[in-house]
């Protein structure tokens, strides 16, 4: 009785060592497909990084061609704004002359 005991003590034991060892490499396996994973995940975020500072880079080239343009326009503005003011100083002068004509 006391062998048949044992025989089974042992038997637990090298099917529990079994499994653990079956378990472990199995992890192993599932840790070394996470490894690929993560690898092909950086790589990704090294291209998705490089597309996204290219993009950046567009947007501030075409901002900054959108400022020009801007300015540029603005500038054209000011300078009617500027002959729209001669003529009116130029007007007021010949007012002045006038009304210093009649009433003076």
């Amino acid at each position: 009785m006391e062998a048949a005991l044992w025989s089974a003590i042992a038997l637990i034991a090298a099917l529990s060592m079994g499994t653990l060892y079956l378990l472990v490499s199995r992890l192993d396996g599932i840790a070394a497909r996470i490894d690929g994973l993560s690898s092909r995940i950086d790589a990704q975020g090294v291209s998705l990084s490089a597309r996204i500072d290219a993009q950046g880079a567009s947007f501030d080239a075409r901002l900054e061609s959108l400022a020009a343009t801007m300015e540029a326009r603005f500038n054209r503005v000011d300078d009617r704004f500027d002959r729209v003011d001669d003529r009116f100083d130029r007007l007021e002068q010949r007012l002045d002359a006038h009304l210093g004509r009649h009433a003076g």
